[in-house]
């Protein structure tokens, strides 16, 4: 069963109501505080989260748990998978596995930059080398993983070394927003199996934020948006085609 849809148009433009106190107060990485372009931002990120939800909710009826995967580029969606594991009895279908692969498709690229990946929990470090060496520039997740997060963890979303040493196949580190929407995630967790959720919680394996969390990696303090851009294209123009054939 495949997961995949696109839209042509801005999510702000599809009839997603958003109160005040749902928007995520977030500062994007190239935006000021208070600006049009994060207050767009934030409503983006709120509806994508929303989305990203509602998927999870509905891979309970095939057993999976509730984790889920949206990938938007500039505001518009362009795929989105649940978790796959328990399905296709392959432990590496995780829900940002597949909408990686899935994005790589659509848009007939391996370097996904600009792109944002949403998950309603922070991806584990298999999930997050992926999303390092497909380059997406933003993570947005809910709960956090004190026990398998690829950030919390493993420090591999906020690997600067990984670009330094190899710029030519990795970007900087992508931008990490924490705690979107974590107690409608929590929520999620606690319906489908209130004893596994209480398990978790007492392990810590996922755990909230206390406020949201918004990690600015060197992408946006020490790189100008025409140099990320020149590098990108260097990257995807020619690195891409002898590197990755």
């Amino acid at each position: 069963m495949t997961f995949l849809s696109v839209v042509s148009m801005p999510v702000h433009a599809r009839g997603v109501l958003l109160s005040e106190s749902d928007r995520t107060p977030v500062l994007g990485e190239r935006s000021r505080p208070g600006s049009r372009a994060s207050h767009d931002m934030a409503a983006s990120d709120t509806a994508m989260m929303r989305r990203c939800i509602a998927l999870a909710r509905s891979s309970n009826s095939r057993g999976e748990y509730p984790f889920a995967a949206v990938i938007a580029r500039h505001g518009e969606f362009i795929c989105e998978s649940s978790n796959m594991a328990r399905t296709e009895r392959d432990l590496t279908r995780h829900a940002e596995m597949v909408a990686i692969s899935l994005a790589q498709k659509q848009l007939r690229s391996t370097s996904l930059d600009n792109c944002t990946i949403y998950s309603t929990v922070e991806p584990c470090a298999m999930c997050s080398y992926a999303i390092r060496e497909s380059r997406i520039g933003r993570v947005v997740f809910g709960l956090r993983s004190p026990v398998m997060g690829g950030f919390s963890r493993w420090s591999i979303l906020n690997d600067a070394g990984l670009s330094s040493i190899l710029p030519e196949v990795f970007a900087p580190p992508p931008d990490v927003l924490a705690g979107c929407l974590q107690h409608q995630v929590q929520k999620l967790f606690r319906k489908r199996n209130r004893l596994a959720w209480e398990f978790m919680k007492s392990r810590k394996i996922f755990v909230e934020s206390s406020d949201l969390d918004q990690v600015q990696s060197s992408r946006s303090k020490a790189r100008s948006t025409l140099w990320l851009g020149l590098a990108n294209a260097a990257r995807t123009l020619l690195v891409d085609r002898v590197w990755r054939g």
